[in-house]
């Protein structure tokens, strides 16, 4: 279990090493800038989060749905309950469409 924990945070750290690397006006992953991800925070977490904001929505119209299926299970490191995080296209009114292997 322990190990677990690490790897997923080993994991989570070489993916933003590598968003850095990569990204030129920032980190960026699945086309989401890392320094917005706030911007969803308070509806990805606690016990009775609020609505996504408009910013949120803003941000989730233009993600990669796909590529953040890949980072599910690095989520919890985060504090990011994924059921809630993939609720948000929904709750956005977002045509994006949550791949299934993303669903709990």
């Amino acid at each position: 279990m322990h190990g677990d924990r690490v790897l997923v945070q080993c994991m989570v750290a070489a993916l933003l090493l590598v968003a850095v690397v990569e990204g030129t006006n920032g980190p960026i992953i699945c086309n989401i800038a890392l320094n917005k991800l706030g911007q969803c925070r308070s509806a990805v977490t606690g016990k009775y989060p609020p609505p996504p904001t408009n910013e949120c929505c803003s941000l989730i119209k233009h993600a990669n749905l796909t590529c953040l299926c890949e980072f599910k299970d690095a989520l919890p490191a985060l504090k990011i309950q994924p059921s809630r995080a993939f609720a948000l296209p929904k709750k956005c009114k977002s045509n994006q469409r949550v791949p299934p292997q993303c669903k709990p």
